[in-house]
């Protein structure tokens, strides 16, 4: 008896193959939160900034990600861990207070660009979060936010290089 690739047939495998997925789980570990290295403590952000930093910028960007439901059906769990890891690998405000000086000033440079890009949040980030879409005074307000957080590091004096 010969079987057939038939719709019938390869739907079933695709239905099998989704439900057998869903063995395989992201880890949802939250991290305590140390108020000695996180950004919106240490930058005593007021409240305006430190809750728009918290919907719209902290789920990628610190050890402090919310699991929607949609993170407990694989395979679109495994895209949103891997957006919350490369995010928080690449500016993470839950460790902000072990950067160096030079590190904080170069993060708060690329936050500014960003935000006024429009490249943050991303917009497959506010697509399912409505409330991280930034408005237009959001947008401003953090900018310079960023902006005031900069320290002006010294540059050498020409003597110094002597």
């Amino acid at each position: 008896m010969k079987k057939h690739l038939t719709f019938k047939n390869i739907a079933i495998f695709l239905v099998f193959l989704l439900l057998a997925i869903q063995s395989i789980r992201i880890d949802k570990t939250i991290e305590a939160v140390n108020p000695s290295t996180d950004f919106i403590e240490l930058t005593s952000a007021n409240s305006e900034v430190a809750n728009t930093l918290k919907i719209s910028c902290y789920d990628c960007h610190s050890n402090q990600p919310t699991y929607p439901w949609y993170t407990n059906i694989a395979p679109v769990s495994w895209w949103i861990k891997h957006h919350i890891n490369e995010g928080s690998h690449h500016l993470n405000f839950s460790i902000w207070g072990t950067y160096k000086e030079k590190r904080k000033n170069h993060k708060l440079d690329e936050c500014v660009e960003m935000v006024e890009e429009g490249e943050m949040p991303m917009s497959s980030y506010t697509l399912m979060h409505s409330e991280a879409k930034l408005t237009d005074a959001q947008k401003l307000q953090l900018v310079e936010f960023f902006k005031s957080q900069k320290t002006i590091m010294a540059e050498p004096s020409e003597e110094e290089h002597h």
